[in-house]
């Protein structure tokens, strides 16, 4: 039997040094069932960052391995070149849970080449070049969706793509104009209008945004925000991306997709992540007419997009989502999650601003309330003592101060009771060491 410490040894040797690894000593995965995650050497941890937001109906569900067995038997591959009936199914199933006129799919293995793919399919269809980001967003790892990310530690200047422009996010809590958001008129999507005069030719192909955004830190904007930069971007002829990588799927609860919460409607809206519980997997669903502009533009394939072992696996998640953990079940969790997450706000100084929805919760943790100095070095210590507790979770945000907590969506009060109780004590020790 291979040891943590040999995986370490032979990770180091043989793969790209700039993996990025959890914790002082990483850990070793090594099976999994429901919200608990176990590692190679037995210890046993809550789950809640699923993989990043990943494994949406926890781990081994045994309607995912049964569908996927079976359908191993048949065929494991067929391209995008030959039709299959795992992947139309699917496809019909996403148009079904959609919002508005998103009705055509094309399957991708991934959140970023269904990123890159929407901005391709938006650049043809508008005939502009130029695309609005948001800043603190994330999009990806590809060349395209580098250049997407507002973060400086995630963009690699070799690779910086033209023609990609950033607006301010709905950063409340960091409000970049130091306004309250009770009067501020959400000035800060209204400033998208002038990033388009002063940084483009007054036409741009689409703005792309993430409702929620994920590695920025779970920002989650205020209310009017994505209706204003959508209809800002829809008079400068784009059209509206909405990434639902992170949130879709029901997370945010009350809706199947987190853009919902802000009554916008999008042109098209990419997915991946928690849309097979960790088959690789990724979709751009849009409109009759935009998916139609690519049909005379250019050959495109894709070898493994929407294969039939992937789609077997997503339809069957999709299933487990309405029988066990659909959008209500969600919020009501989320609901009790958001409690317990407030109360440890009033407990502990360090807490700067809770945020998020549903199961989807984002802690920003400051040095003081008051100069809200981003704190990364108490995330770090943070993230050590829920470890040691057997709690693993998620951070990020620009600062690197934001803890994201981002459960399977079949969580349950227990559980959710039991991570709050582990963070509570971890809180009491970094609150003392502060």
């Amino acid at each position: 039997m291979t040891t943590a410490a040999q995986i370490k040894e032979l990770h180091k040797k043989h793969l790209w040094p700039n993996h990025l690894l959890y914790y002082q000593d990483p850990v070793a995965l090594d099976h999994g069932e429901g919200v608990h995650i176990y590692d190679i050497n037995g210890n046993k941890y809550l789950d809640f960052f699923g993989g990043i937001l990943t494994t949406s109906i926890g781990h081994n569900h045994p309607k995912i391995v049964a569908r996927v067995s079976e359908q191993m038997k048949k065929v494991i591959h067929t391209s995008t070149l030959y039709p299959h009936a795992n992947q139309v199914a699917l496809a019909k199933k996403i148009a079904e849970l959609t919002p508005g006129r998103l009705e055509t799919s094309y399957f991708t293995n991934s959140g970023s080449e269904a990123n890159e793919l929407a901005v391709l399919a938006a650049r043809i269809h508008s005939g502009n070049m130029d695309i609005i980001a948001l800043r603190h967003g994330y999009s990806g790892g590809t060349a395209v969706t580098k250049s997407l990310t507002a973060q400086g530690p995630w963009r690699f200047d070799p690779i910086m793509t033209a023609g990609i422009k950033y607006t301010h996010n709905g950063y409340c809590y960091r409000c970049p104009f130091n306004l309250k958001p009770e009067t501020c008129d959400t000035a800060c999507a209204q400033d998208m209008e002038n990033v388009i005069k002063t940084t483009t030719t007054g036409k741009i192909a689409a703005v792309l945004f993430e409702p929620i955004q994920g590695v920025g830190g779970f920002i989650t904007p205020p209310p009017n925000f994505l209706k204003i930069i959508s209809a800002i971007a829809r008079q400068y002829g784009g059209l509206v991306i909405d990434d639902e990588v992170q949130g879709g799927f029901g997370r945010t609860g009350k809706h199947w997709f987190s853009v919902t919460h802000w009554d916008v409607e999008p042109d098209m809206m990419t997915m991946a992540k928690g849309i097979a519980n960790g088959f690789p997997l990724g979709d751009v669903i849009t409109t009759d007419k935009i998916a139609a502009s690519m049909k005379d533009a250019g050959l495109i394939i894709n070898t493994f997009g929407g294969n039939p072992i992937c789609s077997m696996a997503s339809l069957a998640t999709l299933e487990v989502l309405e029988e066990e953990a659909d959008p209500q079940h969600c919020q009501a969790m989320g609901d009790v999650l958001r409690k317990g997450l407030d109360q440890l706000q009033k407990k502990y100084p360090l807490i700067g601003e809770v945020r998020g929805k549903g199961l989807m919760q984002g802690i920003e943790l400051v040095k003081d309330r008051q100069s809200k100095e981003p704190d990364p070095d108490s995330v770090n210590q943070f993230f050590e003592e829920t470890r040691k507790l057997g709690l693993l979770i998620g951070k990020g945000g620009l600062y690197g101060n934001v803890i994201r907590i981002a459960p399977p969506l079949t969580v349950h009060e227990d559980a959710l009771g039991e991570a709050l109780d582990k963070m509570d004590q971890a809180f009491a020790l970094v609150q003392k060491a502060a």
